[in-house]
Order: structure tokens, then sequence, then C-alpha cells
């Protein structure tokens, strides 16, 4: 498969890169890495997050971006974190979370892609449903080590095949078909 032309992603979080760059290789994507904070507003809408920071990136760089916003969206809690993932994360974490939940512990993982160039916005939305383990088992990152993906009775931080089920992937995916045809 033919590559395609340089395509940045731009984040603060290496591991967001890291799995993104596993992901768009197996699709002919090349992808590299721009390290930056961006302006991220609250917001109760991921594609209105997105969507800025996508903005912002694009104004700094002046190259085709990508970034991603994602959200841990727990039903029992009214979807709490949702866009809050990040910041509840860096204040009561995984322990935070499960403390919170008593019976009910579905979910879902929600992932927006934007791409912005020099005339293009555009999202892509990714979404796997899952439930909230009862500890945190594996040695992930953010929430990986407590989301259990549907049909699967292992963490994301436990599981070798992540990057071919996970949210992120099939964000990924809708991007990669939507660019490689208007390549």
């Amino acid at each position: 498969m033919r590559k395609s032309s340089e395509l940045f992603f731009v984040s603060s979080n290496v591991h967001k890169y890291d799995e993104a760059k596993r992901i768009l290789d197996s699709f002919g994507i090349r992808l590299s890495f721009l390290k930056s904070t961006l302006r991220e507003i609250q917001s109760d809408s991921i594609h209105e997050i997105a969507t800025l920071k996508a903005k912002d990136a694009f104004a700094k760089f002046q190259r085709p971006i990508l970034v991603e916003d994602d959200g841990l969206f727990i039903d029992s809690v009214g979807g709490f974190p949702g866009p809050y993932s990040s910041f509840v994360f860096k204040t009561i974490g995984n322990e935070g979370i499960l403390n919170l939940l008593k019976e009910s512990r579905d979910a879902r993982f929600v992932s927006v892609i934007t791409y912005c160039d020099n005339t293009v916005l555009q999202c892509f939305d990714g979404m796997i449903h899952g439930n909230i383990s009862m500890s945190q088992k594996g040695r992930g990152w953010g929430y990986d080590p407590i989301f259990i993906p549907v049909n699967s009775e292992k963490t994301f931080a436990e599981l070798d095949c992540k990057d071919e089920i996970s949210h992120r992937y099939h964000a990924l995916e809708n991007f990669s078909s939507w660019y490689l045809s208007n390549q």
C-alpha cells in the first residue's frame, strides 16, 4: 500500500500518538508527532472540544494535523466523566472512579479524531461498549486498567489486541477510509 503524504498528530499525550501511529501504519498512513499543549475548552461536547483543539493546532503549525479527544461515559453516573475524563483522571484517577461505582458498571469509550488542513475540518467518531472492572488490572495508561470491552474478560490494559478494537481504532478507521479516498 502506498504511504500517504505526511500528517501530524498533535497532542501532549505521547501514548495517544503511539497508539494512533500503530493503527494508521496498518492503513498505510504515515503519522508524525508534534508535542504541544493545545487550548482545551470545558464543554459537554467532545466534538466541540476536538474541533477547537484542531483549529488551535492548525493555527500553531500550519500543517495537516490530527487531534483526538475522547471520553469514558459511565451509565450509572449519568455519563460521568464523559468530556471531563482527562480532568477527572488527573484529580481522582482510576481508584476514584472505582470508588464511585456500586452495582451497574456499564460504560462506553468514545473517541473523536479531528482532521484539519488549510481547507478541511472534519471529525470522525469511534465508540466501544463495555464495563468498568472491580479493580485495576494490567499496566496500561489512562482508564485502560479499568475498562473491559464488550465480549472480553480483560481490561484494555491486559489485551494484546487493543489497537484492533478500541474506540480510537474505530475513529481512525473511519478517518483512514475518508483520507485515503481523498488523497
